[in-house]
């Protein structure tokens, strides 16, 4: 019995210092972005601002242009998640319901992808979009995100749970793959789709390193890449960043938050098998 409730001791113990290291930083943004700019570098350190203030989150709206930074990465975001989702779904079923030659191949190909570091491609993706003009353009920030190699895969781990029964009445009935894809496959795959959804999302709006190199004026800037702006060679504007930090945080919370049930089944039950 004292060892249970050591065990259980030491896993609270655990939990609450694990809790601690990943939310210590963002609550200590939190408070920076209520602090007046010269209490931030005031000693000692004040984990609660003495005189709360929204001047920071003011300042985000009325002096940057955080509105078109904001249009940016929601239009990017959203075409992205929306594309992926399909796309990777589509791709999945294929690879997992369909026979054509190749098929193995292919996947392992697209598996082997995953090995190349993504830095190692900045190059030749700038060097194409440029060939075709897509430089500083929506295009240019969206083409490379519409479908993902670790979306494909959840997929069609996904895909092949589902009975085959299912596939094979409705083949008996008449139906085409593209209809058993889109009226059987895709409703009970909802946990999946969830899963991909917030992994891109998550990824596509927090993306600045390909944002960064494309986007040559100040009204393509996404999020992130306008926020990084703040920091310059002599000083960095911290109650700002932290206050626009905040802003950037809140819809990947959210998604998650909404999502998070789907999220932890799409996961788990894509790496199981019939």
């Amino acid at each position: 019995m004292k060892n249970l409730k050591l065990q259980k001791l030491l896993f609270y113990g655990l939990l609450f210092v694990m809790t601690a290291i990943y939310l210590g930083p963002f609550l200590f943004s939190l408070s920076i972005s209520f602090n007046a700019e010269q209490d931030v570098f005031s000693w000692p350190i004040k984990l609660l601002p003495e005189e709360w203030t929204l001047d920071n989150y003011q300042r985000v709206w009325q002096d940057l242009p955080f509105g078109t930074w904001l249009l940016n990465s929601v239009t990017i975001t959203v075409i992205q998640t929306i594309c992926n989702v399909f796309f990777a779904s589509l791709a999945g079923f294929a690879f997992a319901r369909l026979d054509f030659p190749g098929k193995n191949i292919i996947f392992s190909l697209l598996l082997a992808s995953l090995m190349i570091p993504g830095i190692v491609l900045l190059v030749p993706k700038f060097i194409i979009l440029n060939e075709f003009h897509l430089i500083n353009t929506y295009g240019g920030l969206i083409l490379p995100g519409l479908v993902s190699v670790v979306n494909i895969f959840l997929m069609k781990q996904f895909f092949e749970t589902i009975p085959k029964d299912l596939e094979e009445a409705a083949l008996i009935d008449g139906c085409s793959y593209f209809r058993i894809f889109w009226q059987i496959f895709l409703p009970v795959s909802k946990p999946a789709l969830a899963a991909v959804a917030i992994y891109t999302f998550q990824g596509s709006w927090n993306e600045f390193m390909w944002p960064v190199i494309v986007t040559t004026t100040r009204d393509m800037f996404t999020l992130p890449v306008g926020m990084a702006f703040l920091k310059n060679e002599f000083s960095v504007q911290w109650p700002l960043l932290m206050a626009g930090t905040i802003l950037i945080s809140l819809p990947t919370i959210a998604i998650f938050l909404i999502f998070q049930r789907y999220f932890v089944q799409g996961v788990a039950s894509a790496g199981l098998k019939e």
